[in-house]
């Protein structure tokens, strides 16, 4: 099955990873759990054996696979039933050192991702504050510039790999009055004079450490800042939706882990003479469980066949990472009850499968947040625009390309050259820019760029018109990109 999305290649890969963490880190995982700590030694062996840094460029010492070789890597991290060691690469290789290795400069590339593919060095992302979760915007962590360094000072919390980590990839406020548009991203050594931090007590994933960062006067030098300042806004755009789609092929695999052992206890317990596989209503209950997680499996290959192809789908991935997550809770739920006492039991694999699978549904992006993503995309996009219609009707001029195009084209002539090129898609008209040269040249031509842009004309003028948040029109799906994402990321620097 599956036989289109992966190659012998894949399978032999797959083979050779498992053979290695059912080796030296399976009989291992008991005592990580206890002692709340992974050696980072089993890193630098998985880093030797070339398992991390799959589609890394070979330049910094990675492979530059595709992507259903990571995908293979998260699965079978999944089947560790352990979500604190699963959890602890998925940060570094995927939540995090991204952002270096997108944008970062090659000074940042060169100092940091060899350590990342080579496990010498765990990362972390430094998003949530207190008083700040899913919604990024209203971070507090400051970074003031002073010469060649930014001083920052504020406090994270909820950081995976925040005390075990070497390097945090941190979410700032570089000017603190210009909203989304003064957020950028700092690479802040763990060690620096002026990071503490705390370790928190969790329900699950004890092998891995979650910590409180607290940030006094740090004195991080400037070029450690990834990017463009102001632009990280923009960036966490973009990787938001390689962190959810890395937990769905893990959490897939935990279930499927969790199935098997669960079956296999069932053929073996005995109740009233039989084993208790042969009672009615729990063979139904588990052929239930397996029949929803094959249903998962197979939508979440075409959202990673998706990614792999360069389609940017927030409805996909979204609707992917809340059916899965919200799935991990129930089969971990009914596969526990199926072990009867013993499942309550830490001896029992199910005790921490049911542990581990309850922050799915938080980390990444909440369930809630999830469904209010997909409500947008599927309500408010048409709503939307019969408001938009509705207002117009009411007396409003009806704007047309035409009548905007010469301050866009202002605009974008003052903007600095994108580099390449980049085409609006308003359906029946188009408006596209010419960004290879000494200035960026506006036309209204129809023909191929290196990153084209599917928007409606009205979502366009508010955007143009700073009514409609970039970042907030790909969420919503109001904005549907293909080809290059890092000329999508500059969208910002055209309408400000």
């Amino acid at each position: 099955m599956y036989q289109d999305l992966f190659t012998e290649e894949h399978n032999m890969f797959r083979n050779s990873l498992r053979q290695f963490l059912e080796k030296e880190v399976r009989p291992n995982i008991e005592d990580w759990e206890e002692q709340r700590k992974i050696p980072k030694d089993i890193w630098a062996k998985m880093g030797e054996m070339g398992f991390l840094g799959l589609s890394y460029p070979q330049a910094y010492g990675g492979m530059e696979l595709d992507f259903f070789y990571d995908v293979v890597f998260n699965e079978e991290i999944g089947r560790m039933n352990s979500g604190g060691f699963a959890i602890t690469q998925q940060v570094t290789q995927y939540m995090s050192s991204p952002y270096i290795l997108k944008y970062g400069s090659a000074r940042l590339k060169e100092k940091y991702l060899p350590g990342i593919i080579n496990g010498k060095l765990i990362s972390c992302i430094g998003i949530t504050e207190p008083g700040a979760g899913s919604d990024v915007a209203n971070i507090q962590t400051k970074a003031i510039k002073e010469g060649d360094f930014y001083i920052v000072n504020g406090s994270k919390t909820f950081i995976t790999n925040g005390v075990y980590g070497d390097l945090i990839i941190t979410v700032v406020k570089t000017d603190p009055a210009a909203g989304t548009g003064g957020i950028s991203l700092l690479v802040i050594d763990r060690q620096s004079e002026g990071v503490s931090a705390s370790k928190l007590k969790k329900l699950g994933w004890h092998a891995s450490d979650t910590a409180e960062l607290a940030f006094d006067n740090v004195k991080v030098p400037a070029e450690n800042l990834i990017g463009v300042e102001g632009q990280g806004f923009y960036y966490l755009m973009n990787g938001l939706q390689l962190e959810r789609l890395v937990a769905i092929p893990c959490g897939i695999s935990a279930m499927e882990y969790s199935l098997e052992k669960t079956m296999q206890y069932m053929s073996e317990r005995q109740a009233f003479g039989r084993p208790i596989n042969k009672f009615q209503v729990l063979r139904h209950r588990i052929a239930q469980l397996v029949s929803e997680v094959e249903a998962c499996k197979a939508f979440s290959y075409q959202c990673c066949k998706l990614y792999r192809d360069q389609v940017y789908d927030v409805k996909m991935c979204s609707m992917a990472k809340l059916l899965v997550t919200e799935l991990c809770e129930k089969v971990a739920t009914q596969c526990l009850q199926m072990y009867g006492g013993y499942g309550f039991m830490e001896d029992y694999p199910m005790a921490r499968f049911y542990r581990d699978v309850r922050v799915g549904t938080i980390g990444g992006g909440s369930s809630e947040i999830m469904r209010e993503i997909i409500a947008k995309i599927v309500i408010d996009d048409v709503g939307y625009q019969k408001a938009v219609l509705e207002q117009k009707e009411a007396g409003s001029p009806v704007l047309r390309l035409k009548d905007i195009f010469p301050k866009i084209e202002k605009k974008a002539i003052a903007a600095a050259p994108l580099g390449k090129t980049l085409k609006f898609n308003f359906g029946e008209e188009q408006l596209f820019i010419d960004g290879s040269g000494l200035e960026n040249q506006v036309s209204q031509e129809d023909k191929a760029a290196d990153c084209e842009i599917q928007v409606s004309l009205e979502d366009f003028i508010a955007l143009s018109q700073g009514k409609l948040n970039p970042m907030s029109a790909v969420m919503s799906g109001k904005i549907k990109i293909e080809g290059d994402m890092s000329l999508a990321m500059k969208l910002q620097t055209l309408f400000s």
